[in-house]
């Protein structure tokens, strides 16, 4: 049973509506998203406790501690967390769009064509790490464009966006592999290493570009939340309801795009957490609508814990999370795909 959403006045004039189970929730999972991030910075060839680890963040640690906590394993850590929440953002909007479970971006093409941008700059072109990045989040654009064009007709319907973004993410899955049989042997093995997707080697450099589209499009998003959670009950109840459709269409799949091309540029196509973290969330909360917030809550936590396991669960052996991610996501993609045909909606 939903809980019922309460109102609260600012001095300014402001109403804000809030759902208490949804604040918990969210509230809930930072502290476990915090948590995990002290755990993992306190995992590695030199361990440190949670203790060490929070005086160190705050700069009461040894010179040798701040050193290893500052420079070398937080900027990873922040690298998860922002490539989790923009996974789960983008994975947010674009089903709610679609008012879809499947309608992902790494499933309707998104992630696809910010792979091939990257792959592009790496075969054709031999670019550095800041031309990949650059060219990922250009195809990731590209495809927007394209699957937003093929799929408009009399607006961008729900069921149409779905197939047309699957038979983009085939088209360009056959160039992914065109262009890795291009390659000579040292880009294709680089290109490889990119495609499993990891956070190997994030330092501060890959940081700040996050924080500033962080910055850039987390308020737009949040503010567009009640419009997108009254395109969930179709264009014409929205357009009843004020909300300009095309426009607030064209506005959330940009910054969906965008979120998955940036996180794709920093980090490599990590798979499924798109697809996973706003359904768990939305199951969380019981609360009708996107759940931006605890979705990208959900999403950092989960790309943490992911990573935690990728690099201690295996021995000496360290894995790119991206593997331990698709491994997770294809057992939850099956066990949606059951409830969903249970449920009569596939």
């Amino acid at each position: 049973m939903n809980s019922p959403v309460k109102a609260i006045r600012t001095p300014g004039g402001l109403s804000v509506r809030i759902d208490p189970r949804a604040a918990v929730v969210v509230l809930a999972l930072a502290a476990a998203a915090a948590a995990s991030a002290v755990v993992l910075i306190g995992s590695g060839d030199f361990p440190m406790s949670f203790g060490d680890v929070v005086d160190s963040l705050l700069g009461n640690g040894t010179a040798a501690q701040e050193f290893i906590v500052q420079e070398l394993r937080l900027p990873r850590v922040l690298v998860a967390v922002l490539v989790g929440a923009f996974l789960a953002l983008s994975g947010a909007i674009f089903q709610s769009l679609s008012r879809n479970p499947l309608g992902s971006p790494d499933v309707i093409g998104f992630g696809q064509g910010a792979t091939v941008g990257a792959l592009t700059v790496i075969v054709l072109f031999g670019g550095g790490s800041l031309a990949v990045s650059g060219g990922a989040v250009a195809g990731g654009l590209l495809t927007g464009v394209l699957v937003y064009l093929l799929a408009r007709k009399r607006g961008v319907q729900g069921f149409r966006l779905v197939l047309v973004g699957i038979g983009v993410a085939a088209v360009l899955t056959a160039v992914i592999h065109y262009l890795i049989t291009k390659a000579n042997l040292v880009d294709a093995t680089r290109a490889t290493l990119w495609m499993t997707g990891s956070l190997d080697g994030r330092d501060w450099a890959q940081v700040r570009p996050l924080m500033i589209m962080c910055a850039v499009l987390m308020p737009l998003v949040l503010a567009y939340g009640r419009p997108l959670r009254m395109l969930e009950m179709g264009d014409d109840a929205a357009y009843a309801l004020g909300v300009p459709v095309e426009r607030t269409r064209i506005v959330l799949m940009g910054a969906g795009v965008l979120f998955i091309a940036v996180a794709t540029a920093a980090a490599g196509p990590i798979s499924f957490v798109a697809l996973s973290a706003p359904q768990l969330a939305r199951r969380l909360t019981r609360s009708p609508g996107p759940n931006l917030a605890a979705a990208a809550v959900m999403g950092a936590a989960l790309l943490l814990v992911a990573d935690w396991v990728a690099t201690n669960a295996f021995a000496d052996r360290q894995l790119p999370v991206g593997v331990v991610t698709g491994v997770l996501g294809g057992c939850y993609l099956l066990w949606l795909l059951v409830t969903e045909r249970r449920a009569g909606r596939i």
